[in-house]
């Protein structure tokens, strides 16, 4: 297996590093590239210019402005399979049941089988054709508001390393996930609400490495993403207070005197700034976050597109994620994570309910009926509010499967 050499954790956390810098590190994982788009501003980049017959100089690269303002990552932890979902694979209907035509590398689990066909039709959608698995017939229909890339491959096998590559385009904690950078570079367009949310429900919990895939790393601590339960009266832990507002504004202002002196006497410590921050935008938050997740206001026509009233337990749970993502980012939330729910089906854990090593088509079918619906309304959603010009939803997991069995007709990671 290949071997990939990483800076190490000391490597030069204090050292000041450009934009153009910031950013080619921040695009080694597929998650970066929302940040990439976020950031794009053709005001600092050198212009390739040359002449042309009249003299005149022009660009040689046509550039557009930046309309991207935030970014929901709808993360698929486990791995979702490719080749049953966006990325069909004709030749594998032919040779279903053969051995592979050429040697494999070593996998995962290295228990591997024959070829195996997709158990799902690919239909064409939109005005572009695009193929799209019957796993997702809801978002057949968004197809052309749809870029898929297929030319993606993954450096880790191992879920933990991949989730951290993916999140901040390193294999390994420390270093700051695309939210984390996301809010740093743009900041916060709600002083009331964190500028990095990380969304759950149900019994979602976070893919394998933890809540250190939503780190900060070395940037300051109001920048880590804060995780919310979506269908829960007390949205984020102890966030309803114990004493009425007028006694905790007393309390915080007696504070502040002591945190001043402090911040001044560290001389202006940026931790030290980020803490007392924190401190603020909580207590701003006892009033935001209830009225955000109070979805009473919400038409019941809205409700039913979201599927808040199918019977699956998991999907209705992803459902409620998929509508505060929407409201969140009416409120200028800059980054917005998504967890999915397990089934647990072919090894599909709580971290990685996309993992059927085995009853695949079991599997994903559960899967892609827990996630289908609810993220094609927000597509629609967001697009008939005219927020999806300016909104990047970026559907991903950790690696993709292989193209034949492993186990009892599942597939291996790739």
């Amino acid at each position: 297996m290949t071997q990939h050499k990483y800076p190490s954790h000391t490597a030069s956390h204090n050292i000041p590093i450009d934009r153009r810098q910031m950013l080619a590190r921040c695009s080694s994982g597929f998650g970066m590239v929302a940040l990439a788009g976020l950031m794009a501003d053709r005001a600092y980049a050198d212009p390739a210019t040359i002449a042309n017959t009249s003299g005149e100089t022009t660009s040689q690269h046509r550039t557009l402005p930046a309309r991207a303002k935030n970014v929901i990552l709808c993360y698929m932890s486990g791995g979702v399979s490719h080749v049953d979902s966006f990325d069909p694979k004709p030749r594998l209907i032919q040779e279903n049941g053969r051995p592979m035509p050429m040697p494999i590398e070593r996998t995962q689990f290295n228990n591997n089988g024959n070829l195996l066909a997709s158990p799902w039709q690919f239909q064409q959608y939109g005005d572009s054709g695009l193929p799209v698995s019957d796993l997702f017939p809801h978002l057949g229909t968004c197809a052309d508001e749809l870029a898929v890339v297929r030319s993606m491959t993954a450096k880790f096998s191992e879920h933990a390393q991949g989730n951290f590559f993916v999140h901040s385009g390193f294999p390994f904690l420390g270093y700051p996930s695309a939210g984390a950078w996301c809010s740093y570079g743009l900041g916060s367009e709600n002083e009331n609400l964190p500028g990095y949310v990380v969304l759950q429900s149900g019994h979602a919990v976070p893919p394998h490495g933890g809540v250190s895939l939503f780190s900060n790393g070395f940037l300051p601590a109001q920048h880590q993403g804060s995780i919310m339960k979506a269908d829960k009266p007390e949205a984020i832990r102890n966030i309803r207070p114990l004493d009425r507002e007028a006694i905790q504004q007393s309390r915080l202002e007696f504070a502040k005197q002591f945190d001043s002196q402090f911040l001044k006497a560290s001389g202006n410590d940026a931790q030290v700034a980020a803490a007392i921050q924190n401190y603020e935008t909580a207590f701003r938050m006892q009033t935001a976050v209830p009225e955000l997740c109070d979805i009473s206001d919400e038409s019941e026509k809205t409700k039913q597109m979201y599927g808040l009233d199918d019977s699956d337990a998991e999907a209705t749970a992803y459902a409620r994620q998929c509508l505060l993502a929407r409201r969140l980012i009416e409120r200028g939330v800059r980054f917005i994570e998504l967890s999915c729910l397990t089934k647990g089906i072919g090894a599909g854990g709580a971290a990685n309910p996309w993992d059927q090593h085995g009853d695949l088509e079991k599997g994903h079918r559960a899967m892609g009926y827990q996630i289908d619906r609810p993220l094609a309304a927000l597509i629609k959603d967001l697009k008939e509010r005219g927020l999806l010009d300016s909104t990047l939803i970026v559907w991903t997991g950790e690696f993709g499967r292989t193209p034949f069995s492993q186990g009892s007709n599942g597939r291996d990671h790739n």
